[in-house]
């Protein structure tokens, strides 16, 4: 669900959304959600100081512990 939850959301802000690629490390007691985008793409996702990958970010926390579950979001270059 928070795959497809960021998937969502970040191929609604690129340019490019076909190069939107998520995927999803399940550890013991975290998961780890992997983004990448288009370079020229990365500023739309970062956002200016930060603001709209911290908004996903407090998006996925909130739907993780919505599950009583914890999870990070990772943007890669």
């Amino acid at each position: 669900m928070l795959k497809e939850l960021v998937e969502f959301i970040v191929k609604k802000l690129v340019d490019k959304p076909e190069s939107v690629n998520v995927s999803e490390v399940t550890g013991e007691q975290s998961t780890i959600i992997e983004l990448r985008v288009a370079p020229e793409d990365l500023g739309k996702v970062i956002g200016k100081e930060g603001r709209t990958a911290r908004s996903i970010r407090t998006l996925v926390h909130a739907a993780a512990s919505k599950e009583h579950k914890r999870a990070v979001l990772e943007i890669l270059e």
